[in-house]
């Protein structure tokens, strides 16, 4: 066999013996591999034959890779329910997922028009605006923006950065329930920041959801807008 012919071999057998690494559970969803180097290394390759095996497991969906961080086994989409009662902590809990949020922005501000009009305010009026990223089992999954009504929750702010839920905090303003309007599911793509945020490349493919909760009289209650990492979430739309 000639030299073409014996690099076709061991890249193939490089993935492969991956493959079977996989399968018997040495590397779990969403654990990183060892670099090119450590590869190259343990299977007496060069460089560009591992980077060959790889991009062959990447081609089947088994890896993918993030810029400037590695290659990462890929995980199962988490799957997200988006219903009359969304609940963050309650959706990953059901998905058997550990949940945390992690804050970006939490402050008081002039509405912007369309937050204005989304919560029945006058433009201009104050309101908390709440940024952050949702995680699942130490994965970002989304980068998430709530907006409400400062002056009917004077106190939110200060439960948003104590408790880190959006439904304990409003019960500890005096609201304990809330359901969801209406949800707008869209698509886009990750620019710097988001990427950043949800440690993704720059392009990657996002679902992008708008919504809108009420209290049991139908006023507004938050504006919000999520971000969803294409690649890890899967959007079940409905309630059970």
């Amino acid at each position: 066999m000639d030299e073409t012919g014996n690099q076709a071999a061991l890249w193939a057998s490089i993935r492969d013996a991956l493959e079977a690494d996989l399968a018997a559970g040495l590397y779990a969803p969403g654990d990183k591999l060892p670099s090119e180097a450590q590869l190259a290394a343990r299977f007496c390759a060069n460089r560009h034959t591992v980077r060959r095996a790889l991009a062959s497991l990447a081609e089947a969906g088994i890896v993918h890779a993030r810029r400037g961080a590695g290659v990462f086994v890929t995980a199962r989409p988490t799957r997200y329910r988006i219903g009359r009662r969304t609940r963050f902590h309650q959706n990953l809990h059901a998905a058997g997922l550990h949940p945390e949020k992690r804050h970006v922005r939490l402050e008081t501000r002039p509405a912007d028009a369309r937050e204005a009009q989304a919560l029945d305010l006058a433009p201009g009026a104050p309101v908390h605006v709440w940024e952050g990223v949702s995680i699942a089992d130490g994965t970002p999954i989304a980068l998430f923006r709530s907006v409400f009504c400062a002056a009917r929750f004077p106190a939110l702010k200060e439960a948003l950065a104590q408790t880190h839920s959006v439904t304990v905090a409003l019960a500890r303003c005096g609201l304990e329930d809330y359901t969801r309007r209406e949800t707008r599911v869209s698509v886009s793509i990750a620019d710097a920041i988001k990427a950043r945020h949800l440690m993704l490349d720059p392009g990657a493919p996002l679902l992008r959801t708008v919504g809108i909760n009420v209290d049991p009289q139908g006023r507004p209650v938050e504006y919000g807008r999520t971000w969803f990492a294409g690649e890890r979430v899967e959007l079940v739309v409905g309630d059970e």
